[in-house]
């Protein structure tokens, strides 16, 4: 009785620090016309809200699928195959012939493309390695890696006038976005949730191992090609509304499993999604009401993202 009531109080807790959070950045330093305001804080922080329920998601169910809590969709590769497949898109029809399929027929073709890339690069190394936790960390920084590469030489090879599309795609911005993928962005993430939570029963018998969740007849395959769709989707959505944010999905998850620990990922979804949300609005509206910064928000959600990967590599290799 005491357990079940302990992850509601917390998460009641962190839902009513993050509407705290979500007033500050809507009122603070605001002045002028409250109607102008309000329409455009409130767009940019629904693109915020959009983007951390995304990651925290995508990474929640990439990590249930590897059965390892350390790998994310950003140190496997996601985001870096995002960027190669906007540069390649430049690099062979350039940058109007990208601009001239509009906002949805480019978000539609990169949401394609990296669904198949998936499936062929990280389903296969799922289903085949997904218990060697070494081969899985290797394989997804040299994947990383080899998307870097590849986008670094062919960038080269591109009309400078044309790099602005590359750049953009490259460094994450939460002060700039795309008006009109911002709501269907939001729908297409609020589709893949209602459908996440519709399989998070069978998500709690898969994290209890392969071999369990097979006697339990669970099957296994089906749900992590269903959840790395869902990953591909989300992740697309995400980086196509302010670019790719490599560790703020394992910084959101590890926290969400020290101040909720709970094997149902009921709880989980929910905890990861409001600390993500948190710790974005908390994080951007410090740096850019209070503190006054230029600095890129995530910067330091990647310095500290970075170091919570290392903490927790090195404590599982102790192991």
């Amino acid at each position: 009785m005491g357990g079940d009531a302990m992850p509601v109080k917390r998460l009641s807790l962190l839902a009513l620090l993050l509407a705290l959070a979500m007033i500050a950045y809507m009122t603070i330093g605001s002045r002028g016309n409250w109607d102008f305001v309000l329409a455009f804080r409130g767009a940019k922080l629904l693109a915020i809200i959009a983007v951390g329920v995304a990651v925290s998601t995508s990474t929640l169910l990439f990590q249930t699928i590897a059965q390892n809590r350390i790998l994310t969709p950003s140190i496997m590769g996601f985001d870096a195959l995002y960027v190669l497949i906007i540069t390649m898109m430049v690099f062979f029809v350039g940058g109007q012939g990208m601009l001239s399929l509009g906002p949805y027929g480019l978000f539609a073709m990169n949401t394609l493309l990296l669904l198949l890339a998936s499936f062929l690069l990280f389903g296969t190394l799922i289903f085949e390695h997904g218990r060697d936790l070494t081969r899985m960390i290797l394989t997804g920084v040299i994947l990383g890696t080899l998307f870097r590469s590849l986008t670094s030489f062919a960038t080269r090879m591109i009309d400078p006038n044309e790099y602005a599309h590359i750049q953009i795609a490259s460094y994450a911005s939460f002060n700039s976005f795309d008006m009109e993928l911002l709501y269907i962005g939001v729908a297409i993430i609020i589709a893949c949730l209602a459908f996440v939570w519709t399989i998070r029963h069978r998500l709690d018998v898969i994290s209890l191992g392969y071999d369990v969740a097979i006697n339990l007849g669970e099957n296994v395959r089906a749900v992590q090609l269903l959840a790395l769709a869902v990953i591909a989707i989300l992740v697309s959505v995400s980086t196509a509304l302010v670019g790719p944010v490599a560790f703020l999905g394992l910084l959101v998850v590890s926290i969400a499993h020290l101040v909720t620990p709970s094997p149902y990922h009921s709880t989980l979804l929910l905890s990861s999604a409001l600390i993500s949300c948190l710790i974005l609005v908390g994080g951007q509206t410090l740096m850019e009401r209070v503190l006054q910064m230029s600095t890129p928000l995530a910067v330091v959600i990647d310095f500290v993202g970075g170091l919570v990967f290392l903490l927790l590599l090195l404590q599982r290799l102790k192991k």
